[in-house]
Formats: C-alpha cells, sequence, structure tokens
C-alpha cells in the first residue's frame, strides 16, 4: 500500500457545497491532462477550486466527501 504523505484517512469537506447554487465538476486541461474537482455557480459560472484529481481514488474521494453521484467534466 502506497502511503502519500499529508494525506488523511477521511477527508472532511473543506469548501461548502449547495446543491440548488452549484454543481460538482472537474476541469481537465486539454493541454497537461491536469484534472481539478470543484463546484461551479449555476448563475455566474464562479469555479470554486477544491482538490487536484491524479488519481480514480480521488474522483471517489470528492463523490464520497461531499455526497455527489455525478460530475460533468470540463475543458
Amino acid at each position: 500500500k502506497m502511503k502519500l504523505f499529508g494525506r488523511k484517512k477521511s477527508r472532511e469537506a473543506a469548501v461548502q457545497f449547495d446543491s440548488e447554487t452549484q454543481y460538482a465538476v472537474i476541469r481537465s486541461s486539454i493541454c497537461t491532462g491536469e484534472k481539478v474537482a470543484g463546484f461551479k455557480n449555476k448563475t455566474d459560472g464562479h469555479f470554486t477550486e477544491v482538490m487536484l484529481i491524479r488519481f480514480p481514488a480521488d474522483e471517489k474521494e470528492f463523490k464520497e466527501t461531499y455526497g455527489v453521484e455525478s460530475v460533468k467534466v470540463e475543458y
């Protein structure tokens, strides 16, 4: 089992998520492939970054932490 430094076993919600005004999204760079999970405001499009997605387990952790079932991917 690989140990990642500074990584907690269970992540607490660092950012407040309001499903009425926001939706979950993963921003993926076409150039570098970097992926960042966060929330986008439905009215003004403001993106709030929550965490870097490096592995499929990171996306699963994001979904579990914030209780979302599906996450849109934007490029």
